[in-house]
């Protein structure tokens, strides 16, 4: 036998052993099909996660409203008794006069409003998602698209809102109909 026919013969066993161009395609489909079923399967996962945790977060929100409403009930009531007890103690325990004796739990507690309101409206703040705001106006969405710098800037978000601020000299930003814009 001479080397070009065992040449040939060593291609022809190398060609028989590489699948021919209709076996890729093939391989080609089921790869795609598999990958389609696997996305279709993990969606269908992610669908049923999320609904089961919203039904978790429904169920949980109507508890924890009944259940904030026996603590304030609670609250208040011990809180009364405190202060009758602290009226009582004043009045007769050290001879004040009962203006006083009233007047001392009311400034007290109208002092623990004032803090408690005061300490509401900065969580509050929270609430107006300045963060994502922000992000979204960079990205092209909302009422301050065109006054925050584009997702490709080097300058921030933050950056750019605070110089909005500082443009407008702190007056709030007007949407077409002149209603004011929430500053991110």
């Amino acid at each position: 036998m001479t080397d070009t026919a065992a040449g040939d013969r060593g291609e022809e066993e190398a060609r028989a052993g590489k699948p021919g161009i209709d076996e890729l395609v093939r391989e080609l489909g089921s790869a795609g099909s598999a990958t389609f079923q696997a996305g279709r399967e993990a969606g269908k996962a992610l669908r049923i996660l999320v609904s089961a945790d919203v039904s978790l977060a429904r169920s949980a929100m109507g508890r924890t409203l009944a259940f904030t409403g026996v603590a304030i009930a609670l609250g208040a009531s011990a809180w009364l008794l405190l202060m009758a007890t602290l009226v009582s103690w004043l009045a007769l325990g050290l001879g004040w006069a009962w203006s006083l004796a009233l007047g001392l739990p009311a400034l007290l507690s109208l002092a623990a409003a004032a803090a408690a309101g005061w300490i509401a409206i900065r969580y509050f703040e929270h609430t107006r998602m300045k963060a994502t705001r922000r992000q979204f106006a960079r990205l092209g969405f909302g009422e301050l698209a065109g006054l925050i710098p584009d997702a490709g800037s080097a300058q921030s978000a933050e950056h750019g809102a605070e110089q909005v601020d500082a443009a407008t000299g702190g007056e709030p930003v007007k949407k077409g109909l002149g209603v004011d814009v929430t500053p991110p």
